[in-house]
C-alpha cells in the first residue's frame, strides 16, 4: 500500500488578527482525556476563551506529519496530545509546539481514539491488541489480544471508568465480535460479551455499558458483569458511539436514523431519518442533539422530541463527531474543512 503523509492539526486559541498584548486571559482547561469526556456526550462546559465572536479568527498553530491517515480522535492530558495513525504508531506530541515526545509502533493500523487515565494511554490497534502505554515515556505496560488469536481483529476506541477498560472489537473475518472489560492495571480479562462485531466506543454511565454493533443492535450491559440488560435492533450497522444524557441514549445507525432510547429499558423514544448513514457520534448539550450524517448535513435536533431545529449542508459527508464548547458546535467534514457553528 502506498504511504500517504497526513497531518495532525491544532488550531491556535491565540487569535491571529489580535495583537499579543490584547489577548484574553487564557484559562487552563480540564483535559479531554477520552473520546466521550466524563459526561459521555462530547461537551466541554469549561471552555471560556473561544466563542461565537472570535472563532473566525482562529489560525493554525502547528501541524505534525504522520506516515498515513489519521482517523483517531486525539486526547489531551497534561500538555500532551495523544493520537493514533494508520502508519501503525501511537504518537505523543507537545500541545504547545507539536514536537514529538515519543511514538509507539503497534503491528498494524491505529484508528482507535486513545483514553488517557492515571498516567496511562489505552488504545486499540488493527493488529488485534489493546495496548496500555506509559503516558510519559510510551513504554508498554501491557497488551491484551482480542479475538480468536488468528483473525483480523480490530479493537475500537476504549472507555476507562473506575479502573476498567471497556472496548469493543470486530474479531475475526466473519465478522464476529465482543465487548471486553479489562483490568486497567493489568490487562486481565474481567468479562466479554459476544456480538457480531463492534466498532463504536462504549459509553459507561451509572454502572451500565452502552455500545453499538455491526449486528444492528444497541446493547446495554451491566458494567460489573457484562450481563445483558437490554438490546434495541435498528435497521443496519451501528458504528456511531452513543451519548447518554438525562436518562436517554442517543445514537446513529447506518439505516440513516438517529435514535433516542430510554437508558433503563431500551424503549424507543423517537427517531429522526437523515438522508444517509449516521456514523457520527452525537453531542448533547442544553437539550439539543448535534450529529452529522453522510448526507453532508450537521443536524441540531430537539433532545426530547427529535424535532429538527436546524441543519447545515457541508460539501461532503459528516462522519466526524461534533464537539460543543461555549456557544459553538465544532465538526469536521469530508470536504477537508473544519466548521464552527453558532449553537442557536
Amino acid at each position: 500500500m502506498k504511504s500517504m503523509r497526513m497531518l495532525v492539526l491544532i488550531l491556535c486559541t491565540c487569535f491571529v488578527s489580535v495583537a499579543w498584548g490584547q489577548q484574553p486571559a487564557v484559562t487552563v482547561l480540564p483535559d479531554w482525556l477520552q473520546f466521550h469526556r466524563a459526561t459521555m456526550n462530547r461537551w466541554n462546559s469549561f471552555e471560556n476563551v473561544i466563542n461565537v465572536n472570535n472563532v473566525g479568527n482562529l489560525g493554525l498553530k502547528w501541524s505534525h506529519a504522520t506516515g498515513s491517515f489519521v482517523y483517531s480522535s486525539p486526547a489531551t492530558a497534561n500538555g500532551v496530545v495523544y493520537v493514533g495513525s494508520y502508519d501503525g504508531n501511537v504518537y505523543a506530541l507537545k500541545t504547545s509546539t507539536g514536537a514529538k515526545l515519543w511514538s509507539y509502533r503497534t503491528g498494524f493500523y491505529v484508528a482507535s481514539s486513545p483514553a488517557v487515565v492515571n498516567g496511562v494511554v489505552y488504545i486499540g490497534s488493527y493488529d488485534g491488541n489493546v495496548y496500555a502505554l506509559n503516558a510519559s515515556t510510551g513504554a508498554l505496560l501491557w497488551s491484551y489480544k482480542t479475538g480468536d488469536k488468528n483473525g483480523d481483529d480490530a479493537p475500537a476506541s476504549p472507555t476507562v471508568v473506575n479502573g476498567v477498560v471497556y472496548i469493543g472489537s470486530a474479531d475475526g473475518v466473519n465478522p464476529d465480535g465482543r465487548v471486553y472489560a479489562l483490568n486497567a492495571s493489568t490487562g486481565a480479562l474481567l468479562w466479554s460479551y459476544p456480538t457480531a462485531g463492534v466498532d463504536s466506543s462504549p459509553a459507561v454511565v451509572n454502572g451500565v455499558v452502552y455500545i453499538g454493533s455491526y449486528d444492528g443492535n444497541v446493547y446495554a450491559l451491566k458494567a460489573s458483569t457484562g450481563a445483558l440488560l437490554w438490546s434495541y435492533t435498528t435497521g443496519y450497522y451501528v458504528v456511531s458511539s452513543p451519548a447518554v444524557a438525562n436518562g436517554v441514549v442517543y445514537i446513529g445507525s447506518e439505516d440513516h436514523n438517529v435514535y433516542a432510547l430510554d437508558a433503563s429499558t431500551g424503549a424507543l423514544l423517537w427517531s429522526y431519518l437523515t438522508g444517509n448513514d449516521v456514523g457520527s457520534s452525537p453531542a448533547v448539550a442544553n437539550g439539543v442533539v448535534y450529529v452529522g450524517s453522510d448526507d453532508g448535513n450537521l443536524y441540531a435536533l430537539n433532545a426530547s422530541t427529535g424535532a429538527l431545529l436546524w441543519s447545515y449542508l457541508t460539501g461532503s459527508s459528516v462522519s466526524s463527531s461534533p464537539a460543543v464548547v461555549n456557544g459553538l458546535v465544532l465538526v469536521g467534514s469530508d470536504d477537508y474543512k473544519v466548521y464552527a457553528f453558532n449553537l442557536k
